[in-house]
Formats: structure tokens, sequence, C-alpha cells
């Protein structure tokens, strides 16, 4: 408990508050884009892209945030617009290769991460 807090969580609950008025001035479009950035980014990583990429490469991890990155891209591109909508499946386009690359068992075409909802990926 902080000393000008007179209950415990009081200033957790406050940092809640302000997130949460932060995030009243952020768009729907933005914010959808930034987690598809995140998602995109933890799979990168996962598939090994990083600059010291065996050591985080996860191949089980990063088939789900791809699937994760695939439905939300798929779920939200009518809404997010043709210039946001088409650099996110550019990005998810490229984690699947890369997926695909680092596969010592490659999936059959159209069964890789994300694949159900984009289509095969080549």
């Amino acid at each position: 408990m902080s000393e000008n807090s007179p209950l415990p969580g009081a200033d957790a609950l406050g940092a809640s508050s302000s997130a949460a008025r932060d995030l009243g001035d952020v768009s729907a479009v933005e914010v959808i884009t930034t987690v598809g950035v995140h998602l995109m980014s933890a799979a990168a990583l996962r598939c090994g892209l990083a600059e010291d990429g065996e050591e985080h490469r996860d191949l089980d991890e990063a088939r789900k945030l791809i699937e994760a990155l695939a439905g939300l891209i798929t779920a939200s591109a009518p809404d997010l617009g043709n210039t946001h909508a088409r650099a996110l499946r550019d990005g998810l386009r490229s984690v699947q290769l890369a997926f695909r690359e680092a596969s010592t068992i490659p999936d059959a075409p159209g069964e890789g991460p994300g694949e159900k909802y984009t289509g095969a990926v080549t």
C-alpha cells in the first residue's frame, strides 16, 4: 500500500482507470493493428527470425501466434480498410513462409498455421 493511497490496490485502480482513459482516445483500427503487429513480431521471433533466432525458435508457439494473427486479420479486415489490412496480410504471409521454411516436417499445402483462414501459402 502506498503512503498516498488509503486502500490496498488503490494505486492499481488508478493506473487501470488512467489506461482505460488512454485507450478511449485510440481508434479501434489502431488497437487492432497494434495487436496484429505484436502477434506478428512474436511469431517472427518464434520462427527464428531474430538476430539470435535459434535461441527463441519454438515452432509450436509460432503456430499458435500465426493462427491467432490470421484469425484477427480475417475477422477484422472489412473494418480495417485496404491499407491496414494489406500491410497485416503481407506480414502474415511472411511469417507463414518463415514457419514453412523453419519446419523440418512441412505441413501439407493448406494445413500450415493460419492457412484455414488464408488459403495455402507457397
